[in-house]
């Protein structure tokens, strides 16, 4: 399974989205959502949370994202956290502990590889996960701030 997931935000905090691709051989799936008040990091970590959650069973996945708050969590900050009792190296409380510890639950599931991607390098999944993230903020945005009927 690989999973490629973007998150993106208009303002940080501000509008936030996600995209998020699913591939497994020939068969994709595409994911998206929005968050109306939110930051660019808890987009990142949201696009592979929603992904992890829609695999309906353990399996070995390979997830690319452009986010390296997310792989160096992930792979070397995590434990330190867990370790500390969810504090950083400051000694103050880990931002986004809520999803951090959504997704290491849900890591603990399978057998997760970390691949980090250049944002913006001509990746084409990035770049339709980037885009995917981009229309839930603009669909966000329409529901905040719905148009004025003309009459």
């Amino acid at each position: 399974m690989e999973i490629y997931a973007d998150g993106a935000c208009s303002g940080n905090p501000g509008v936030g989205g996600y995209g998020v691709i699913l591939r497994s051989g020939a068969r994709e799936k595409e994911l998206s959502g929005c968050d109306p008040r939110t930051t660019n990091n808890r987009m990142e970590l949201t696009a592979i949370i929603k992904a992890l959650e829609a695999l309906k069973k353990p399996c070995r996945v390979k997830v690319h994202t452009d986010s390296r708050y997310v792989v160096q969590g992930m792979t070397a900050w995590i434990f330190t956290w867990l370790k500390n009792n969810w504090k950083n190296s400051q000694k103050k409380d880990v931002i986004n502990k809520d999803l951090w510890m959504k997704l290491l639950d849900l890591s603990n599931l399978h057998d997760i590889k970390w691949q980090w991607i250049k944002g913006h390098g001509n990746n084409p999944d990035n770049e339709r996960c980037d885009k995917l993230a981009k229309v839930a903020i603009k669909r966000c945005k329409k529901i905040i701030n719905p148009p004025l009927e003309k009459g």
